[in-house]
């Protein structure tokens, strides 16, 4: 089961209180208060981890609470802080605030981690509260209550290239010919209900994570169909790999089917319908696909390949464009950050002018 939408209530561990004790030993008059501080109370944190792939796990266990802190000693002895409660999630995931709705955080990568439940500080010994005119002080504190919310947290598959396309174009066999994934296959549409990965290898140890995600229909972007349960798994791709179905089983025009889909990634997101596109017509094993293929190119203006996931036609060129794509933007990428100058404030400038 696929779940990439989970709520879950978190609260971090309470802070332990603080000891009320004395010293009593032999010989020593009036030994003072010696009780120590308690211990912090444990947080609650959503990390990325790399063995997650959606949220599934979590929807045994929506409450998630961390051990308090253990209460202080004698001897002016501090109570141990408790242990952090982590929460797995698959990288990709976005962390809200539930009830506010902001965000917390974007968990793009592996590590990226945030407290959601940050736990209680611990009370104070009565140590602390002895004065020159309070020297036997019965005062302590009892700690900090943990910090409690409810969160959200929305999964968007992160991958190199995604596979777009009207419902029954190919996607899913495509996705099962190019990798070892092996997603659901029929021939009736609507057959992928989630998205799928699968690592394509294109020589040595490169290779890019191709997604096959759920078809798309006319009035997604309104939330008709699968809408932004489908749409919102492709904001974080690099590319986007476009199949066209050549002789679609409703008898629509694939160009208009072609258009019909960027209109919806143009009414969803901009900056969606703006990322690096490949358009392949599919099931090239069909007759007259290639004459699909070139009244599309004529129309659009651009190169449109023909591949078949049957025979294997068009696939290897399919595979080295795409990578070339991911290549180039990457590059891109990489020179943008390295313009990207720290900026020095004239103080630190001068420290470290001064210490070199």
């Amino acid at each position: 089961m696929f779940v990439d939408r989970v709520e879950l209530y978190v609260r971090g561990g309470d802070g332990g209180r603080g000891m009320v004790s004395f010293r009593r030993e032999k010989y020593v008059p009036r030994g003072g208060p010696d009780g120590g501080d308690g211990g912090d109370g444990g947080s609650v944190i959503v990390r990325a981890v790399a063995n997650a792939d959606n949220l599934a796990p979590l929807t045994t266990k929506k409450h998630w609470k961390a051990k308090p802190g253990d209460p202080g000693g004698t001897s002016l002895c501090a109570g141990k802080d408790a242990a952090d409660l982590i929460i797995p999630v698959p990288p990709g995931t976005i962390v809200r605030d539930r009830d506010r709705g902001n965000i917390l955080k974007d968990l793009v990568n592996v590590g990226d981690e945030v407290t959601v439940g940050q736990g209680g500080k611990g009370g104070r010994g009565n140590k602390y509260y002895a004065t020159a005119t309070n020297r036997t002080p019965r005062q302590f504190g009892p700690g900090d209550d943990g910090e409690e919310r409810w969160i959200s947290l929305e999964l968007k598959v992160i991958a190199d290239a995604g596979l777009v396309g009207f419902p029954n174009a190919g996607k899913s066999t495509l996705l099962s010919r190019l990798s070892r994934a092996t997603p659901e296959i029929a021939d009736y549409p609507f057959t992928t209900k989630s998205p799928n990965l699968g690592i394509v290898n294109v020589g040595g140890d490169h290779g890019f994570v191709l997604a096959d995600l759920p078809g798309l229909i006319e009035g997604a972007a309104q939330g008709v169909g699968l809408g932004h349960e489908f749409l919102r798994h492709v904001e974080r791709t690099r590319v986007l790999v476009h199949l066209v179905e050549p002789f679609p089983t409703d008898e629509r025009d694939p160009v208009e089917n072609y258009r019909a889909i960027r209109k919806e990634l143009s009414l969803y997101s901009l900056p969606l319908a703006e990322k690096p596109e490949v358009i392949c017509v599919s099931k090239a094993e069909l007759t007259d696909s290639e004459a699909v293929r070139d009244r599309l190119a004529a129309e659009l203006g651009q190169e449109v390949l023909l591949i078949s996931s049957v025979t294997g036609q068009g696939l290897s060129q399919l595979v080295g464009r795409v990578a070339q794509t991911i290549a180039e933007l990457k590059r891109a990428e990489a020179e943008e950050a390295a313009k990207r100058k720290p900026i020095e404030f004239p103080l630190e400038k001068a420290i470290r002018e001064s210490t070199s």
